[in-house]
């Protein structure tokens, strides 16, 4: 099935408005809303699978790209967690009117713990599904982790180009994106988005290692989180066995698409 063309969202205020790409399928609750990662879009391997599942059941689906992403507006440099966040906010506000299952992935997974925090009240966050969420990741896995040399370029030009392998062009981490992620940090106390959550994590994830997500779980409430360990996974966690047999399960836990047989149930 071919992607038919996105709706625009406008978010933000004069020179601050950008046109935000979104794809939303009405249906029955729960509804699904999907958050990429850094640098990622709706048209990936995931997001492409969960939508077609849960549109084929008749839940509602919502993807969308983020500014300076895939078919939205605004500039990549620009970005900080704040104004995804603002994004985020405004797509879930506008098309999540029923009980929803977030699913963030890698950074995507920081934006749809602050949208569950956020919105907690709402009564239309119905749980969250984490791939290899990142939370902090701009203080705990990069500012961190760089270099003195990096930081220095990083506090005197405001940025940094650090050569991707999942793309052609260079990851380029700003000040501004680090000095924004400090103002968003969620590890540093108890964090109840009053919802189930479900976590999947590689364990042969290079870019968020699973101690991280292991971090996480330990300022989440004891009560319903789960945890799946997949011990030859990576960051991508896009494998058929990673989706098929993990990521749609997780979903079906709360009533989006129907019931899956994991990779590892198959018979012969």
């Amino acid at each position: 099935m071919s992607e038919r063309e996105p709706q625009f969202l406008s978010v933000g205020e004069g020179s601050a408005s950008r046109q935000i790409a979104v794809r939303h399928e009405p249906g029955k609750a729960p509804g699904v809303i999907w958050l990429s990662g850094f640098k990622s879009d709706m048209l990936g391997s995931k997001v492409v699978e969960v939508a077609r599942v849960a549109r084929e059941a008749g839940n509602a689906v919502t993807r969308f790209d983020y500014s300076g992403h895939g078919e939205s507006g605004g500039e990549f440099v620009e970005g900080t967690i704040s104004r995804w966040l603002e994004e985020t906010q405004a797509v879930f506000d506008r098309f999540c009117q029923q009980p929803t299952v977030i699913i963030g992935s890698s950074m995507g997974g920081w934006l749809a713990l602050l949208l569950a925090l956020s919105r907690k009240q709402s009564g239309n966050v119905a749980g969250l599904v984490l791939v290899a969420p990142a939370p902090d990741f701009t203080e705990e896995l990069l500012w961190k982790e760089f270099p003195d040399d990096v930081k220095h370029q990083i506090e005197t030009t405001g940025r940094y180009e650090r050569p991707s392998e999942y793309a052609d062009e260079p990851y380029i981490y700003t000040r501004e994106l680090i000095e924004d992620g400090r103002r968003n940090l969620v590890l540093g106390s108890s964090i109840d988005p009053g919802c189930p959550v479900r976590i999947l994590q590689g364990m042969q994830d290079t870019d968020v290692p699973w101690q991280h997500a292991m971090e996480l779980v330990s300022r989440l409430p004891s009560s319903d989180v789960t945890v799946t360990l997949i011990r030859d996974g990576d960051h991508r966690l896009s494998r058929p066995q990673d989706i098929e047999g993990r990521l749609l399960p997780a979903l079906a836990e709360f009533g989006v698409g129907g019931a899956v047989l994991g990779a590892e149930g198959r018979g012969g």
